[in-house]
This record gives structure tokens, C-alpha cells and sequence, in this order.
């Protein structure tokens, strides 16, 4: 799964003071309707919000993967944040989260959804790049990071 495909330069930020869960994931929305016309940043809260409402998508070691669907868009898209400091998240391990990776996916497209949610969780799960994703000092360190653990250049 190449996340870098779902990625812009404006999704990814480091270095993000939110004091919680709510706030992350309001930042993180603000993020994913970067570029976008057909959405605004309280639509986009609401969906991740209704699908944490489900269960913490906390994936623990500090990473959440919070996700939705929408009709709205016809291409997968993803945003990155580092959180200055971890939030509550109520992930199973119990430990804060400090690194979001968030998805927004066209409705119709469950299968591709399930497919990326599994491979994104898979490659966040690594504790060698959340050590490296940690260790970034701005939004451009943190793109590049990405971008080379995928094996390509960001120019």
C-alpha cells in the first residue's frame, strides 16, 4: 500500500497542540478537506466522530487510524499529525496517541476500504517508523519521512 498516493504535502502536519481526542480528530478533519469543495471540516469531524462512536480506532504503541466513508469523493485520501503531546484515545493498549493517520474513503468502494485500513494499520504498527514519524521537526520532514519509507523521493 503506497500511502504516499493518498497523500499531499497540505495533509501532513507535525508538531500539532490538541489538548484532546475531540480536538485531534477536528484538526485531523481540517487536514482531509484540504483541496476539497465538496465537504467542510465539521462534515468530515462528524463522520470520523460517528465512526469512533463505534470503537477507538486507537490502533495502539500511540497511532490511531481514524476513518470514515463518504459519498462525496470519488478518491481515497489520508492526512498524517503528529500531536506535540499524546491524547487520550482510548485505544486497546491504553496508551495516548501522538501520531494520526487518518482515511477518507468513497462509500461505494468497501472492499478498497478494508484493503487500505489493513495495509495503513500494518505499516503504523512498525515501531521503527513511529520512532521516525516521532522524530520529525516539521510538516516537510514528516512528508519526506513518509515518502522515503515508501521508497520514493518527495520533490
Amino acid at each position: 500500500m503506497n500511502i504516499s498516493a493518498l497523500l499531499t504535502p497540505q495533509r501532513i502536519r507535525c508538531g500539532v497542540a490538541v489538548s484532546s481526542k475531540k480536538r485531534a480528530l477536528e484538526a485531523v478533519s481540517s487536514l482531509l478537506v484540504s483541496g476539497d469543495d465538496q465537504h467542510t471540516e465539521q462534515a468530515i469531524f462528524e463522520e470520523l466522530t460517528q465512526r469512533e462512536r463505534l470503537g477507538s480506532t486507537g490502533l495502539g504503541a500511540g497511532v490511531a487510524l481514524p476513518h470514515s466513508r463518504s459519498p462525496k469523493i470519488s478518491q481515497p485520501r489520508a492526512a498524517i499529525m503528529h500531536l506535540l503531546e499524546p491524547v487520550k484515545f482510548d485505544a486497546a493498549d491504553r496508551q495516548p496517541v501522538d501520531l494520526l493517520v487518518a482515511l477518507l474513503v468513497p462509500s461505494q468502494d468497501n472492499d478498497a476500504h478494508l484493503q487500505t485500513l489493513a495495509a495503513l494499520a500494518e505499516q503504523f504498527r512498525d515501531p521503527a517508523l513511529g520512532q521516525r514519524l516521532r522524530a520529525c521537526t516539521s510538516d516537510q520532514d514528516l512528508y519526506a519521512a513518509v515518502c522515503e519509507q515508501q521508497g520514493l523521493t518527495n520533490d
